[in-house]
C-alpha cells in the first residue's frame, strides 16, 4: 500500500473495534450457492487423487477465486491448494514441475485481481501456514499465510514496536514481503532480517537477508519463481500504550476517508514520486466512473472498487480509462499495485 491516502485497513480483534483434461463437473460456492462450471480446466482425475492424497481438505477444485480475494471478483481456479506446511509446500512444487503443471502463487488476496476465465492448473494459497512465535528478544518468527493483524496483536501483547504500520496493511505477510507493503509510518524493509522461500523449480527452501531481498517502494526482488513461506522481523521494546495511540490514530484518519461497504483492494495504483496517485485521479475528473459495478470511488480516487456484482473485465476497462485519463492530462502513466492473473 502506498502513503496514508493509499492504504487499506484491516480489522483485528485485538485491536478493533477496530493435468489431463478434466473439471467439467460444477461445484456449489458456500457463499451464495451458484454453480461454477469450468470447462477449460487442466487438473484432471489422476491429479485430483494425487491432490487430495498429498493436501487432504487442503485442495478444492474448480474453487471461485472470488472466495480468495478482497475484490469478490475472479473465474475458477482448476485447483487451489493451501499447504499447511513447509514441507508440504515443498511437496507441491516438486509435483506440479514433475508434471509440468503450471503454479501461481497468492495470499491473502487484499492486493489480487483474478480474471473471469479463472486460473489453469495449480493456484498455491498460503493461507495455511500460520506459524506465528517470539524468536530471539525483539524477534517475531512467522510464515506467509499468517495475518498482518495477528502479528501487530503479538507485538502488542509483548511491548514491541516498529511494526505500527502493519494496522494500515491488509492481507498477509506473504504478499507484504513481496510487495514491501507499509504506510507512511514504515514497510516491510524497515524491520525485516530474513525471508525463507521454496523454489518451485526443485522444493529447495532459500533463506535470504534483508539487503538481498532487494526491498524498494511497493517491490522487492523476491523472485517470482518462489513463494515466500516464513521470515523473521527484528522489533523494539516499546510500551504498549503508545503502540496503541499510533495504531489508533493512523486507523481513524484512513477510517475518516475510505469508501465504506463495497469489496475493494485498497489503493488500485502506486503513488508516483513526490505526488499521489489519488490526487491525480481526482484532478483528472474520474471521480464516480463505473463499469457496471466496478466504480471509481468517489470517496477516494484511488480506489477503484465493486459495488455489487463487477466482473474483472469491466474493473480493466475502467482501470484503462482511468490510465489513459491521467496520461491525457497530466502526461504521466500510473503504474498497477494490484497483481492481475488468470484469463479473460
Amino acid at each position: 500500500m502506498g502513503e496514508l491516502d493509499d492504504v487499506q485497513l484491516i480489522g483485528d480483534d485485538e485491536l478493533g473495534p477496530e493435468l489431463e483434461r478434466g473439471g467439467l463437473a460444477p461445484t456449489r460456492s458456500a457463499d451464495d450457492g451458484a454453480v461454477v462450471a469450468n470447462p477449460r480446466s487442466i487438473v484432471g482425475d489422476d491429479a485430483r487423487r494425487t491432490l487430495r492424497e498429498m493436501l487432504g481438505d487442503g485442495v478444492r477444485f474448480d474453487e471461485p477465486m472470488r472466495r480468495h480475494t478482497t475484490l469478490k471478483i475472479g473465474g475458477p481456479a482448476d485447483a487451489y491448494a493451501q499447504p499447511a506446511t513447509v514441507e508440504q509446500v515443498s511437496q507441491l512444487a516438486k509435483w506440479c514441475k514433475t508434471l509440468g503443471m503450471p503454479v501461481i502463487v497468492v495470499g491473502g488476496g487484499s492486493n489480487l485481481l483474478v480474471r473471469d476465465g479463472g486460473v489453469r492448473g495449480v493456484v498455491l494459497g498460503t493461507g495455511r501456514l500460520r506459524g506465528l512465535e517470539l524468536g530471539p528478544p525483539g524477534t517475531v518468527r512467522v510464515e506467509a499465510g499468517v495475518s498482518t493483524g495477528k502479528v501487530l496483536s503479538l507485538a502488542l501483547k509483548n511491548d514491541l514496536g516498529g511494526i505500527e504500520f502493519l494496522g494500515g496493511v491488509p492481507g498477509s505477510i506473504g504478499g507484504g514481503m513481496i510487495m514491501n507493503a507499509g504506510t507512511y509510518l514504515g514497510e516491510f524493509k524497515d524491520v525485516t532480517t530474513w525471508v525463507e522461500t521454496v523454489r518451485l523449480a526443485d522444493g529447495e527452501v532459500i533463506r535470504r537477508d534483508n539487503a538481498a531481498c532487494g526491498f524498494r517502494y511497493r517491490h522487492s526482488e523476491l523472485p517470482a519463481t518462489e513463494v515466500v513461506v516464513r521470515a523473521e522481523l527484528e522489533l523494539r521494546a516499546r510500551p504498549r500504550a503508545e503502540i496503541e495511540a499510533v495504531v489508533k490514530d493512523l486507523r481513524k484518519r484512513r477510517s475518516e476517508r475510505e469508501p465504506k461497504k463495497v469489496a475493494s483492494n485498497g489503493s488500485t495504483f502506486k503513488n508516483p514520486p513526490n505526488d499521489f496517485a489519488g490526487r491525480l485521479i481526482e484532478v483528472a475528473g474520474c471521480k464516480g466512473w463505473h463499469e457496471g459495478d466496478a466504480v471509481c470511488s468517489p470517496v477516494h480516487a484511488n480506489w477503484l472498487v465493486n459495488t455489487g456484482a463487477a466482473t474483472a473485465a469491466q474493473l480493466l476497462v475502467l482501470i484503462d480509462r482511468v490510465r489513459a485519463r491521467v496520461f491525457e492530462l497530466h502526461g504521466l502513466e500510473l503504474e498497477l499495485e494490484v497483481k492481475i492473473i488468470g484469463e479473460a
